[in-house]
């Protein structure tokens, strides 16, 4: 009985190595550091977070990763941590990106950035054996970064090509154009929040944890992860179909009540279930396994008992990386561009130039620009509206390619239906408004004298001229025409455009002086 109760006798904790102390105070103090002189982008981080239905998710993160370290504890105790020059490769890496996304007005590379950082910081300061420990909970901090919201298009389409499907299977007829599905009750639209982006987004996340948690063979943590992904997408059509379905069935209001309170969490967590389920009988990691292999652990532990290179050279080396974006930013913005005193758009031969008065209510949107200029040309009674915003110079909320800028107000009464034919140097779109009024859109974005309707393109000439600090106008040229019947209006403003001469000669003459 003695020799049993001195079993049950529970081991104290082995407490943290001077070297682990001091280890974890220099990390403190870079971690705050970084955190200081990227404080806007962890701000704007967290406001998403909180803010941003598609990234709630992220919120629970930080302290998951916590989390994974702890149960990485013992054997993390048992390895030396050292310094490490090759983290700041990661490191540099980071500033750099930081500077790229600052001088593109990209937040998404700045907050890349700012994760990389922790990331490199780690790296550099703990050492190569810690960071082989930490090599999960490192590379899932990349959760942290908001990013997916630009799958939303597709995510639209594919939810309405499911549905289709599935109401061709019940004999409910139906059209589909773009996002928008037409059946004997209503016009249904697939909207921006029913993409199911959101759920993807979450349950991706999830799939990565339970992967490394759950499992320890390769395929099978691949097979859990695309499990992760196929699952929300096929059950967001699903939802999709079935709101589409209860309208049909049961009238709108009640499917509207149906999808009001049935998606949001029930619907993830019903998701949720529906991939454990899946997943639960091809788990192969048991509660009691360590999440270091024993093997491994010793080995690490062995390795890092090496003598390491001197802390000194390491740190200076971090201070100036972190420094360095700071420095970069600090030294402003180059001047504003010079733009013509002009308050009305120029002639175009063979048209004649009315007051913009649409049908239904548009009005692309252009933030902070220093000139709008909106009028309609009407030619043998086809009438094409020409839309110009012009800027002397690009910022942080001034980007000609930010998000909602242009023909698409995401906070309009417009929608997205589908992609026009193919437009050289430009790019075309169909969208409809209130009343089913339906626009053909043409987008011309011009930074100094590259023009183009590519979003990356005009970022990346925005990024060359920001770096480089030379002063470029900008301009958002948008030439559309509402359709009278259910024929494209392309070819009228295929005819503007060629008797302005083409879409660069139109935007030259609009940033020419009077």
């Amino acid at each position: 009985m003695a020799s049993i109760a001195a079993d049950a006798v529970p081991v104290s904790p082995q407490p943290l190595s001077a070297a682990w102390r001091m280890a974890l105070i220099r990390l403190g103090v870079a971690w705050a550091a970084i955190l200081l002189v990227f404080a806007r982008d962890a701000a704007d981080m967290v406001m998403i977070w909180w803010d941003s239905s598609t990234f709630n998710h992220i919120l629970l993160i930080p302290f998951i990763l916590g989390w994974l370290v702890m149960q990485r504890e013992d054997e993390l105790k048992r390895i030396a941590p050292s310094v490490w020059a090759p983290g700041l490769v990661v490191m540099a890496a980071a500033a750099g990106g930081w500077v790229l996304g600052e001088a593109a007005g990209v937040a998404l590379a700045r907050h890349l950035a700012l994760v990389m950082f922790l990331q490199g910081s780690t790296l550099a300061l703990l050492g190569p054996q810690v960071a082989r420990a930490l090599l999960f909970p490192l590379g899932y901090a990349l959760f942290l970064v908001p990013v997916g919201e630009e799958l939303v298009p597709r995510l639209q389409v594919i939810t309405a090509d499911i549905s289709m499907a599935l109401l061709g299977m019940t004999g409910i007829p139906a059209h589909i154009e773009g996002v928008f599905i037409s059946t004997p009750t209503a016009l249904f639209r697939v909207a921006e929040a029913c993409s199911g982006v959101k759920f993807l987004i979450a349950m991706l996340a999830y799939g990565v944890l339970v992967a490394n948690v759950c499992f320890k063979s390769w395929p099978r943590r691949i097979g859990i992860i695309a499990v992760a992904i196929v699952v929300p997408v096929l059950a967001n059509g699903v939802r999709a179909f079935g709101t589409i379905y209860i309208a049909h069935h049961h009238g709108l209001d009640f499917a509207a009540g149906f999808d009001h309170i049935f998606y949001g969490w029930v619907f993830f967590a019903l998701v949720l279930l529906l991939v454990m389920a899946i997943g639960w009988r091809f788990f192969d990691r048991q509660v009691t396994d360590p999440f270091i292999e024993p093997a491994l652990a010793e080995r690490l532990a062995v390795q890092s008992r090496k003598a390491g290179p001197q802390p000194r050279p390491v740190l200076i080396g971090a201070a100036l990386l972190v420094a360095a974006p700071l420095g970069w930013a600090l030294a402003g913005l180059p001047a504003p561009a010079s733009l013509p005193a002009r308050d009305t758009l120029p002639d175009i031969a063979g048209w004649q130039r009315q007051s913009y008065d649409p049908t239904a209510e548009w009005t692309p949107r252009a933030d902070a620009s220093n000139r709008t200029l909106i009028a309609t040309f009407v030619r043998d009674g086809r009438r094409v509206d020409v839309f110009a915003a012009l800027y002397d110079g690009q910022s942080e909320g001034r980007e000609i390619t930010g998000f909602g800028q242009g023909a698409l107000d995401p906070d309009g009464t417009w929608s997205w239906v589908e992609a026009g034919p193919a437009l050289a140097d430009g790019r075309a779109d169909i969208i409809t408004g209130p009343g089913r009024v339906v626009r053909d859109v043409a987008t011309f974005y011009r930074v100094g004298d590259v023009q183009t309707g590519s979003n990356l393109g005009i970022r990346l000439e925005s990024l060359k001229a920001r770096l480089l600090r030379r002063s470029q106008s900008a301009m958002i040229l948008i030439v559309s025409a509402e359709r009278s019947g259910n024929g494209s209006e392309r070819a009228a403003i295929d005819a503007l455009l060629a008797d302005a001469g083409g879409a660069r000669k139109l935007a030259e003459a609009v940033l020419a002086e009077r």
